[in-house]
């Protein structure tokens, strides 16, 4: 995982670069071997899997989940700020502060 086949030296990598080499050899266009083998071992053998059906909800994911962080993060701050200029001082707060002003 994670390595193209070429420099991968898994058993699978091997028979992958084998089976490539065969369909060339016989004519296919790079697009037919791909989805030959993509039809025969699923996505999981590209390196970088195509954004598109179930995957495009992964590609998403990422990008979404950092939204919504974002937005939470920027919601609680916003909040939290709110809140603390909000507090006002109690009147016995108030008394005390007068007394030591005019001290």
């Amino acid at each position: 995982q994670s390595e193209n086949i070429d420099d991968s030296n898994a058993d699978i990598s091997r028979d992958l670069r084998l089976l490539v080499r065969e369909r060339l050899v016989a004519g296919d266009t790079d697009a037919q071997v791909i989805d030959y083998v993509v039809d025969r071992y699923g996505e999981y053998v590209l390196f970088n899997p195509r954004a598109r059906g179930s995957n495009l909800a992964l590609w998403l994911a990422g990008p979404a989940m950092l939204l919504v962080g974002g937005g939470l993060a920027f919601g609680y701050l916003r909040r939290r700020k709110a809140e603390v200029t909000a507090a006002g001082l109690t009147q016995e707060e108030e008394t005390r502060l007068r007394e030591i002003l005019k001290q």
